[in-house]
């Protein structure tokens, strides 16, 4: 959990070099935006097969917090923060078996293009995470998951209220696959389990 930790406060503090170093750098007088939304993490509705059954992953719900630094008023870069619990299941069609439980932590960096607008900001972007497991509870199987590098996209918008906050809705798509281990006497490992949650953020922020 302290590698976890370690590797959360990394990513924070390579964000804030970047934007500090970009400061003294670019012309423009940079913007901070700061979110919290709510988030619907959805992965596929297979995540593997197992002999003609189905491994599935709930989705999940859960508060997160963001924040994005503009480099000029179109290009910025946005750190994703949040975390999400789910239950692996085996559904061979007509029942499903509770595997176990997990954490997810997916800290991501995208980088965007806003499009310009008054109260209306629309926005795409793609960038990278790096997802990990942690809290595994054990159900029917002993599971461990391997941490992973994954890819995002994104497109977004947010809607100004007045000169300091908005409202913002999020669409993201994070390609993740993770290793899957069934702990026992003779471990067996499931490879490229597939993560790939469809992601829906809804919240406000504001300008700082």
């Amino acid at each position: 959990m302290r590698k976890n930790v370690l590797l959360t406060c990394l990513l924070l503090t390579a964000f804030a070099a970047f934007a500090q170093e970009t400061k003294t750098t670019t012309a423009d007088a940079p913007k901070w935006k700061m979110r919290f939304r709510a988030l619907g993490a959805i992965p596929p509705s297979s995540s593997y097969d197992l002999a003609g059954d189905d491994i599935k992953i709930s989705a999940a719900i859960t508060p997160e917090l963001d924040f994005t630094y503009f480099f000029n008023k179109n290009f910025a870069a946005e750190l994703i923060l949040g975390t999400t619990h789910h239950t692996v299941k085996l559904d061979d069609g007509n029942s499903s078996t509770k595997l176990g439980k997990v954490w997810l932590l997916p800290p991501t960096i995208n980088l965007q293009y806003h499009f310009a607008g008054k109260s209306f900001t629309p926005y795409i972007g793609a960038g990278v995470n790096y997802s990990i497991f942690y809290g595994e509870k054990k159900e029917a199987l002993d599971l461990g998951y391997k941490s992973n590098v994954g890819f995002s996209t994104q497109a977004g918008f947010d809607y100004q209220l007045n000169e300091k906050w908005f409202l913002n809705l999020d669409l993201k798509k994070i390609l993740l696959k993770t290793d899957v281990t069934i702990k026992g006497a003779i471990p067996v490992v499931l490879s490229d389990v597939k993560v790939n949650p469809f992601i829906i953020g809804l919240g406000a922020g504001f300008k700082f």
